[in-house]
């Protein structure tokens, strides 16, 4: 099957309702045994849909870029780049990528590679050289390449500078993801200069991900205070950034002919879309709508994905124990990196065990009804766990599977 996720008539938000949603999905994979992954085609049609929206909408608005890590199922980056809004992949790594090169033309790799084997076989192949960007920060990174293969053994390498997006917040410090030593526009533009006189490189793009706006909820359930915080900081920090963002990029292009500026991510669509220096927008996980995206005043994905596990055990009238659940999401560890049982409603973890890789007991009220067979579905954090786990989707549309498509794991592929 091709996924087809462009909307041709308007189509119910299932997903509102519980109480109809979930025990369709179970319904139509009850044919499926456990772990069982579903995609719904209507919500991610929805999601997709939305966050064009919310990046300017479409032709006149500004285009998203992939980012592979949140969906890691081929089919649906297909389909998502037929759609108008999108172009191109974000890619984790450049073993990935030069595999999703059989079926896309424009890959950035969004972190810097080590790779030794992958840097060999993007060098010596004219194809993959003109399609694949890698992402640089320092000249060590250059090295690397020329002790791979030398400029005159080798294809131009095409590389993306990464400038650091992190607000230095007065009192608070560093607020953001560790990842580029290049933070002031002078440092950008020296670091430009410099890959401009290297043999065997050409820079022709700028990427800065702003994860303290982007990654950061400014609405989580049942902590105000917390909020309200991080809508203070994101309101100071993403002014700050988009004053040096400019600057910044002013700078490299004294050195470059720059073919893209990417910055931005699911939570800051329309933020990074406001700002006149950036071209264009990474983002992934909103398509497949993880709960952590439940904690944005700004906007609701709806839950695309999901997974069930079965109830295998009754060790008391209190509790009910699944087999399997701990797909525990990356970043600090804490409640909200956990999966989110959601239906039947009510469910709760065991304090002292949670999620488990073998086992993941469940109590309350609704715990006491369950059965031994019973399913319960749960929603991931952000995106990219569930395909660590499942070897494929079952896509359903309407009330039945259409289709299943397997995820990177299911075509042999573990990249990180």
């Amino acid at each position: 099957m091709s996924l087809d996720l462009a909307i041709t008539a308007p189509e119910a938000p299932r997903w509102i309702d519980p109480a109809t949603y979930w025990p369709t999905l179970t319904a139509a994979t009850a044919h499926l045994d456990a772990p069982v992954g579903a995609l719904h085609l209507g919500a991610l049609r929805a999601n997709a849909a939305d966050m064009v929206r919310r990046a300017g909408g479409g032709a006149g608005g500004m285009p998203i870029r992939v980012a592979s890590k949140s969906i890691r199922v081929r089919e649906v980056l297909e389909a998502v780049l037929r759609l108008p809004g999108y172009h191109g992949v974000l890619a984790y790594t450049l073993e990935e990528a030069i595999w999703l090169a059989s079926t896309v033309d424009d890959l950035v790799v969004g972190y810097p590679t080590a790779a030794k084997g992958a840097l060999r076989k993007l060098a010596t192949d004219p194809d993959l050289a003109s399609r694949i960007t890698i992402m640089v920060d320092s000249p060590a990174q250059l090295d690397l390449v020329d002790r791979v293969l030398p400029p005159a053994r080798r294809e131009e390498i095409r590389v993306c500078l990464d400038l650091d997006a992190s607000w230095k917040a007065p009192v608070l410090g560093h607020l953001g993801v560790w990842r580029s030593p290049l933070h002031a526009a002078p440092d950008a533009g020296a670091f430009a200069a410099y890959v401009a006189k290297r043999p065997g490189f050409r820079l022709v793009g700028l990427m800065s991900y702003e994860a303290q706006i982007a990654g950061v909820v400014n609405r989580p359930a049942g902590r105000p205070l917390e909020g309200a915080v991080n809508r203070w900081m994101q309101s100071k920090s993403m002014p700050e950034l988009v004053e040096r963002r400019a600057l910044a990029v002013a700078a490299v292009r004294e050195h470059a002919d720059l073919e893209f500026v990417n910055g931005g991510g699911t939570g800051s669509l329309e933020q990074t879309a406001a700002d006149p220096s950036v071209t264009e927008i990474g983002a992934g996980s909103g398509l497949l709508g993880g709960h952590l995206f439940d904690g944005y005043a700004h906007f609701s994905p709806a839950p695309a994905a999901a997974f069930a596990l079965d109830v295998v055990r009754r060790p008391s009238a209190d509790h009910a124990t699944l087999l399997g659940g701990g797909w525990i999401a990356s970043g600090p560890p804490g409640a909200d990196r956990l999966p989110k049982p959601v239906w039947p409603e009510g469910l709760e973890y065991v304090a002292r065990e949670a999620a488990g890789e073998v086992q993941t007991p469940l109590t309350s009220a609704a715990a006491r009804r369950l059965k031994v067979g019973d399913r319960v579905w749960f929603r991931h954090t952000k995106s990219g766990e569930l395909a660590e786990h499942l070897d494929r989707f079952a896509v359903v549309d309407g009330e039945e599977v259409v289709a299943e498509i397997p995820t990177y794991r299911g075509e042999g592929k573990v990249f990180l």
